[in-house]
């Protein structure tokens, strides 16, 4: 309810100054992309050279504002950024409340990467609270192993994201 009159600006002027100025520090990008207006900004960006490949993509499903969490959206998401980027992305999913679980190993099996946490979801499953990110995370690397995949270590997460590693920043 919070949010139903909140208007957040996002402007292309306002976001070029974001990026050349998180540029000039080094700083990687998760980019959070809501529908596939968001894509085709990034797209734009991309185009102009102002975020490098591989983009880190996370494209978020089932909240108000965006696009829905049905597998026919998760799919739409995926192929426009396939069509956009090529193999230029590394593909990952968040999903909002119920929908956490069934997007992320939607995701898995499609090859993509997930993110779960209290920060989305409240839920561990139907009608039981979470009552850490550790349980989902658990929740999600039972089913990901489940189908048969792999769960990337903490090395492999930064190797993926092309973080520098706990050892090499300034805090």
């Amino acid at each position: 309810e919070g949010s139903h009159d909140l208007v957040f600006r996002n402007s292309f002027k306002d976001i070029r100054y974001a990026l050349e100025t998180l540029n000039a520090s080094g700083a990687r990008y998760e980019f959070e992309c809501y529908d596939t207006s968001h894509l085709y900004n990034l797209h734009y960006f991309w185009q102009e050279g102002l975020v490098k490949a591989p983009l880190f993509i996370q494209t978020c499903f089932g909240l108000l504002g965006g696009i829905g969490a049905h597998p026919e959206d998760v799919m739409h998401m995926k192929r426009t950024a396939d069509r956009l980027f090529g193999d230029n992305y590394k593909w990952s999913v968040l999903a909002a409340g119920a929908n956490q679980m069934r997007v992320a190993a939607m995701a898995a099996s499609m090859g993509g990467h997930v993110r779960v946490g209290l920060e989305d979801s409240l839920w561990l499953g139907a009608g039981q609270l979470a009552k850490t990110n550790a349980e989902q995370v658990t929740k999600v690397r039972q089913i990901i192993e489940g189908l048969g995949l792999e769960i990337a270590t903490p090395d492999d997460a930064r190797e993926i994201l092309q973080l520098k590693g706990g050892d090499k920043v300034a805090f």
